[in-house]
């Protein structure tokens, strides 16, 4: 008997599941379990970093790996630090921000900085998934906001695209289509990957 593949909304929802079960059993631990994951996340990312003079960064969403130590590390070292402000079917606008700087939510609920902070163009961004495979394939919630954002920024100059993510978030194998932006690298809680940037066809 014949069975066809997922669809990709279908693989998605399955993966949403997947990173939903890992964060709950991982609060389920208590605070600080999610703290020490913070730290160690910053731990691999930070070296990677140097050199960086803009680097955006994201507010996650309940389910995503938080990049709040790697953020305050920076903001502490004088990195200029930018969040991302999302309107629908355009580019990310990144803003820059500071430890005053009041986050609100914005479009579908993600807290972003106020449009009157500094708008900046990032050397370096810091991306949210919902999985990624060990080619740097990344998939996202859907809404196509990273992928226009990078291509867009790629166009200009050299912008380096860094996936966070939990673990188990990291698969062999996703699929890809023409649109598609490539990581240049993926930093989990254990483990840091270099990938071949650029587009995925």
């Amino acid at each position: 008997m014949n069975h066809s593949p997922p669809s990709k909304a279908e693989l998605r929802a399955a993966l949403r599941q997947v990173r939903r079960d890992y964060v709950r059993a991982l609060r389920a631990t208590g605070a600080e379990a999610e703290r020490h994951i913070a730290e160690r996340l910053a731990a691999q990312v930070l070296p990677h970093l140097a050199g960086a003079h803009i680097v955006a960064g994201y507010r996650p969403t309940p389910w995503e790996i938080d990049p709040g130590a790697i953020e305050a590390q920076l903001l502490g070292a004088g990195v200029t630090v930018a969040l991302p402000r999302t309107t629908p079917n355009a580019p990310l606008i990144f803003h820059a921000i500071d430890r005053d700087t009041v986050i609100t939510p914005g479009l579908h609920g993600i807290h972003e900085p106020p449009s009157s902070a500094p708008v900046v163009v990032p050397d370096v961004i810091l991306v949210p998934l919902v999985a990624v495979d060990r080619r740097g394939i990344r998939m996202g919630q859907g809404g196509g906001h990273y992928d226009r954002t990078l291509e867009a920024l790629r166009a200009q100059k050299p912008v380096r695209a860094i996936g966070l993510a939990f673990d188990v978030q990291l698969v062999d194998h996703l699929p890809a289509e023409p649109h598609d932006q490539r990581l240049d690298a993926l930093a989990t809680p254990t483990q840091w990957l270099e990938f071949m940037g650029g587009r995925s066809g």
